[in-house]
């Protein structure tokens, strides 16, 4: 892979953009930044982190997504691949809270935020986003977010993180290619925050009511069982988990 090191910068993610505008970059070229001031999570909600603590990257993917319709097989794969790396570091109580939030005893370590664009040549380039926590301590007004030193107790090397993170993003993408996309569904089922279980959701007129999560549809959508024994469904930012 290439990596390209930034002491600091406003958003990862802008930048590999711009960057891949202008020159033809190798697949799974990786740029990293010890701050950032602008950092995006989904739907332009702001990520915050403090400087030289956390894993703040962007990694350009090409060639894999052929259709809009498997963008999600993307966003599950990705989110698959930091669960697999997490795991190889011992962290306990793991989860993905739907779409791609990645939870370490119900609390938020990292986001994940895929930007696609379609080329002239109609091929469709991926830049993933990940912001992960990981030797920040004080989330102060942030009693849902939490770091691996807070789960763990230790530090951790942010680049040890990022090679094994970036690993299997590689090795699983050659996997999809091979068309093993149920496997990674399975396993992101797997780690699906909340399912089967009775939660507390809000929509977006701020009405509540009770949910069990049964699974997320092939194109994204997340299925919950109503009180009442129906089914609906939600697109993101649709609704809001109470927890």
């Amino acid at each position: 892979m290439k990596l390209i090191k930034l002491d600091a910068i406003d958003s990862t993610n802008d930048f590999l953009k711009g960057l891949s505008q202008k020159e033809n970059l190798e697949n799974y070229t990786v740029v990293t930044a010890k701050s950032q001031t602008k950092g995006k999570g989904q739907m332009g909600s702001i990520w915050a982190s403090e400087d030289n603590k956390n894993l703040i990257t962007s990694i350009l993917i090409k060639d894999t997504i052929v259709s809009i319709n498997e963008i999600f097989n993307l966003n599950i794969v990705i989110a698959v691949s930091v669960i697999q790396a997490l795991n190889d570091q011992k962290i306990t109580h793991l989860n993905i809270k739907w779409p791609n939030d990645i939870m370490a005893e119900s609390k938020k370590i990292a986001g994940i935020l895929i930007e696609n664009s379609i080329k002239e040549n109609q091929k469709i380039e991926s830049i993933v986003g990940i912001g992960l926590n990981i030797n920040q301590t004080n989330f102060e007004n942030l009693p849902k977010a939490s770091s691996l030193k807070n789960i763990m107790h230790q530090d951790f090397d942010i680049n040890t993180i990022l090679e094994s993170i970036v690993v299997k993003i590689e090795e699983n993408i050659e996997k999809l290619k091979n068309d093993n996309i149920d496997s990674f569904w399975n396993e992101y089922e797997k780690y699906l925050f909340k399912k089967g279980k009775p939660t507390l959701f809000e929509d977006t007129n701020q009405q509540r009511f009770m949910g069990i999560i049964n699974s997320v549809t092939r194109d994204g959508q997340l299925e919950v069982l109503l009180e009442n024994e129906s089914l609906k469904y939600f697109e993101v930012k649709e609704l809001m988990m109470i927890y």
